[in-house]
């Protein structure tokens, strides 16, 4: 069985890397995030394999002059093979044309060892809130998994809420 704290210590240090590589568009960072066959469901669209996965943010990065995520304490679950976890997030944008926004949301995650690092193996994120910073825009409803332990299905669905997955983000 995997040990607690080491579980919970290497699952905030992959949180930090992968915060630090979106705030730094640093794609080679951000791909050594997650194991190569990695599956990552959001806004609507399930990529597959950490090329695809890059190749997403490379495309959206542009439209941005920053993101910073800040990640909150993860709820993790070492009772089961692999180890998962649930953890609230918020970004904070700052597009190219200077406009702000701010999202919530939550990352169901399952996690593998990759040499001597903690790698994401599937992550589902829901998108709870996009709008201006104050909060005052639409929360948006999405499948309630149960308490934790809880964790979606691995075929679980993903919701573009907000329309961006369908529309093109360049300006």
């Amino acid at each position: 069985m995997t040990d607690f704290f080491v579980a919970e210590a290497s699952i905030r240090q992959l949180h930090a890397r992968y915060a630090d590589a979106v705030w730094r568009k640093d794609y080679a960072a951000f791909g050594d995030c997650f194991v190569p066959d990695a599956e990552w469901r959001i806004g609507g669209k399930i990529l597959r394999g950490r090329a695809e996965i890059v190749e997403n943010l490379k495309r959206l990065m542009p439209n941005f002059h920053r993101v910073l995520m800040t990640f909150r304490t993860p709820i993790v679950d070492v009772g089961h093979d692999p180890v998962t976890s649930r953890t609230y997030v918020t970004e904070n944008n700052v597009f190219v044309d200077g406009r702000t926004g701010t999202s919530i949301g939550i990352y169901y995650e399952r996690f593998s060892t990759e040499g001597d690092r903690w790698r994401f193996a599937w992550r589902l994120f829901q998108t709870h809130y996009l709008g201006p910073a104050d909060i005052k825009g639409p929360l948006y409803e999405n499948e309630d998994f149960g308490a934790p332990p809880a964790m979606p299905p691995l075929d679980a669905t993903t919701s573009d809420h907000t329309g961006l997955s369908s529309q093109a983000w360049s300006r």
